[in-house]
């Protein structure tokens, strides 16, 4: 937390006020091409001068279809929900000098402040990515940010597009509600998973949630995109919190208050981390020679010095042919120090320091992927079900998405260190 005088610092040289940070799940530190404008691994979302949330305000009932467009038309924010094709309900959106209002979606319109597209597991470049049919809405969400101490978040599905306004056709699932407001779910829906004690080493998963276009809490549905909405779930809220991931089905997102951040370890700090353990001169058992972990800014090419690791056992050793029975690369190997058989990968540092729980040394990595970070952060991302396509949950590594392998998910490194 600031104490008053780094406020009055802060206030004094207009640094604006940071609400928190969003971290697409997948990538360590950067898109693989690089970040551009507002498509980039991590956005922070930051006071704005002026304000620009909205609030719900007039709602016009029983409208024609021309009636629904008129209102539509006018320069401000609406939502319509279409009935039948003869009725619509248009809810009408007034300004909010209280809130922020921030948009993510596939959309690189201008009211999209972060642009997202389908993360591929394990890809290390974009030129696969093109391809894939996107699940991911043009207008996913949106997020309220409160200009005011504690900067409260809420999410809410859906976002509005370049003429101000959210549509929610005949087949998308919508209702009316107890106080006559109506409500309504995206066609593959947002969903939240607040964590249990926090994003900290004592952190447990929570429970997946579908948020709805008001904000409302439900169970989810049967499949992605099912008619059926789940049970509204009354105790629960969509305000955001310190480590909630927010899944907007083809990407994960992860939220970190600025708060959280200030905890967090620094690259600086992963950086030592990586220098400590170069320091202490790891050597291959095999070939004798000193193991060094790349800079972070090589996070592609496989460097002669690399460490690389028998998954089976833990066993770190330098890149060498003992044991290579004539399987495929990264198939099955043979450990030389225990007889292990198991795939062999190099190994790479995590460098997404949003991901890490704790700030603790780089003794593990996750499985099949090879990504090292501390014990508590294994631990930890290893018991989240992630949503994955329309209906199925596993745990990935935050660092490139790839699906985890193995009875734990993770292993721990055993280093050899100089015979000197």
């Amino acid at each position: 937390m600031f104490s008053p005088d780094q406020e009055n610092i802060s206030a004094s040289t207009k640094v604006p006020v940071k609400f928190g940070e969003l971290i697409v799940l997948g990538y360590n530190g950067s898109l693989p091409n690089g970040d551009r404008g507002r498509r980039k691994s991590r956005f922070a979302l930051c006071k704005r001068p002026k304000a620009n949330g909205v609030k719900p305000s007039t709602v016009h009932v029983a409208c024609t279809p021309q009636a629904a467009k008129a209102i539509s038309n006018k320069d401000q924010h609406s939502i319509s929900y279409t009935l039948s094709r003869a009725q619509t309900v248009v809810v009408e959106y007034t300004h909010d000098s209280n809130t922020d209002m921030f948009q993510i979606g596939r959309s690189t319109e201008s009211p999209i402040d972060f642009v997202v597209t389908d993360t591929i597991p394990g890809s290390q470049s974009n030129s696969d990515t093109q391809s894939v049919q996107s699940t991911i809405s043009r207008f996913a969400c949106r997020i309220m940010c409160e200009r005011n101490p504690p900067y409260t978040a809420r999410i809410y599905a859906a976002g509005f597009d370049s003429s101000k306004n959210i549509f929610l056709g005949e087949k998308a699932a919508k209702w009316k509600m107890s106080d006559g407001q109506m409500d309504g779910l995206t066609t593959n829906g947002v969903l939240v998973m607040h964590p249990r004690n926090g994003f900290s080493e004592d952190s447990k998963p929570g429970v997946w949630r579908e948020i709805s276009v008001c904000g409302n809490v439900f169970t989810l549905r049967e499949t992605r995109s099912a008619q059926q909405r789940g049970k509204m779930v009354e105790n629960e809220t969509h305000e955001l919190v310190d480590g909630s991931l927010v899944d907007l089905c083809g990407a994960t997102l992860l939220w970190r208050t600025a708060e959280g951040l200030a905890r967090t370890p620094t690259l600086k700090h992963l950086e030592a981390l990586r220098q400590e353990i170069n320091a202490a001169r790891p050597q291959c058992p095999v070939g004798f020679n000193t193991l060094a972990f790349p800079s972070m800014r090589r996070k592609e090419v496989v460097d002669e010095k690399q460490p690389w690791v028998y998954l089976s056992c833990g066993h770190v050793h330098g890149y060498h042919n003992w044991g290579n029975k004539e399987e495929r690369d990264g198939k099955d190997r043979e450990c030389p120090m225990c007889r292990a058989r198991g795939p062999y990968v190099p190994l790479w540092l995590g460098c997404e320091a949003g991901f890490y729980v704790d700030a603790g040394p780089p003794t593990h990595a996750f499985s099949p992927c090879g990504h090292v970070c501390s014990e508590k952060t294994v631990a930890y991302w290893s018991q989240i079900p992630l949503p994955h396509g329309t209906h199925t949950f596993h745990a990935a590594c935050p660092f490139c998405a790839q699906q985890l392998s193995g009875e734990q998910g993770y292993i721990r490194l055993i280093f050899q260190g100089p015979v000197d």
